[in-house]
């Protein structure tokens, strides 16, 4: 309904006839006249003029009702402050709450992997008006848009099981496409848990949209193109046995050519486009009892966050991105240089080889990003190091 109601008012039709059941939906989208209709006999009363039947009150909205799509809802995923023993992992994840980037976390069972995960869509911002439109726009192609309440101005979550097949992250259909997981995660989280066990297609499926935002989807007699601007979290148990390597108590007995087969199943082009990269390990008592003081609330992480958004907005107004995530590694390079001896660790690591050129423009990204959340007006040594670092754990200048 929602996108139909658009194309009509862009097409400048103002008056709409809908559905009383989709009249909520329809009145979503400025400058439609909505009139809601029971049936077949309502519609023609309404064009002769006469007095249409009783239409059933469809049900209340508040101005400011909202709807989560599918997933955990952010009141019931818990606080941030619960992950104790991980201050890298929750770094991790205010940075890529911070700048909108990806996020790829690796560690055994009880590092914390699916806590960090699900508590990332409780630090992002609500939506803005245009963003909430589109967001909407999709899970009412996809028919998952709640009646009661139908705009969604709550960043989506998407935890697919990893069986799920490449049409469903990209999308399926034959006369009629339907928008898959990837779409129906956009400006949200999608996050797969137990990335190696996706079969690589499904994996690999994602790398375009990772790039440009959108997925087109082309049939024999239709091709569809759908937005996909989420944000990707991975995370994979260091082998196939899922024990910690060096534990005492339940040691890995995996051979290295097993561990590395089976974390081969993420492609090196995935994770090149993949901007943080952690290893998590899982937190000892002490190691418990010092972080407990450190942790900080979701509430005070996620105003931090907000602010840090509101400054790369204002400082990418005048382009067609929002947050550094989005930035072309290029447009940052040669529009927003960098002193030279602010970015001679990066180089340094790209000339070694621990960078590629995509990897190079990720560090850039994630150190304005460390500049945001510093209140800096621009990236400083001390920046590029920590993106380095959340880049290539225990890389050496």
């Amino acid at each position: 309904m929602l996108p139909a109601v658009l194309r009509a008012t862009r097409a400048g039709i103002e008056r709409v006839v809908v559905p009383a059941a989709n009249a909520a939906e329809a009145a979503l989208v400025p400058g439609a006249r909505v009139e809601p209709a029971e049936d077949l006999a309502g519609v023609l009363a309404m064009l002769r003029g006469a007095a249409p039947a009783p239409v059933r009150e469809a049900s209340p909205r508040s101005p400011g009702a909202t709807a989560a799509p599918p997933g955990i809802p952010v009141d019931e995923a818990g606080d941030l402050a619960e992950v104790v023993g991980q201050s890298r992992g929750r770094l991790a994840v205010e940075v890529a709450a911070a700048g909108g980037h990806h996020l790829y976390m690796q560690g055994p069972p009880g590092s914390g992997k699916t806590m960090l995960a699900d508590r990332l869509p409780g630090l992002l911002p609500d939506l803005d008006r245009g963003a909430a439109l589109e967001v909407t726009t999709v899970h009412s192609v996809a028919g998952q848009l709640p009646v009661e309440a139908p705009l969604i101005t709550r960043p989506p979550y998407r935890n697919p099981h990893h069986s799920a097949t490449p049409a469903a992250l990209v999308g399926s259909g034959a006369a009629v496409v339907r928008p898959g997981l990837a779409s129906q995660a956009h400006h949200g989280v999608l996050f797969l848990d137990e990335a190696p066990e996706f079969g690589r297609s499904s994996l690999d499926a994602l790398r375009q949209p990772m790039e440009t935002g959108t997925i087109e989807i082309a049939r024999a007699r239709v091709t569809a193109r759908f937005p996909a601007r989420f944000q990707l979290v991975l995370a994979a148990n260091p082998c196939p046995c899922a024990k910690a390597q060096g534990s005492r108590s339940a040691a890995c007995e995996c051979p290295s050519l097993v561990r590395r087969r089976y974390l081969a199943r993420l492609s090196g082009p995935l994770l090149d486009r993949i901007d943080i990269q952690v290893a998590l390990s899982v937190p000892s008592r002490a190691e418990l009892r010092a972080d407990a003081r450190r942790c900080e609330p979701t509430a005070t992480v996620a105003a931090r966050v907000a602010r840090a958004r509101e400054r790369a907005a204002t400082r990418w107004a005048d382009t067609p991105w929002r947050c550094n995530a989005q930035v072309p590694g290029p447009v940052l390079r040669r529009d927003w240089p960098l002193p030279r001896g602010v970015v001679a660790p990066a180089e340094r690591a790209l000339e070694r080889g621990l960078l590629t050129l995509r990897g190079l423009d990720r560090v850039l990204r994630l150190a304005w990003t460390f500049a945001d959340l510093a209140d800096r007006s621009q990236p400083g040594a001390e920046q590029v190091g920590a993106a380095l670092d959340l880049r290539l754990p225990g890389w050496a200048r």
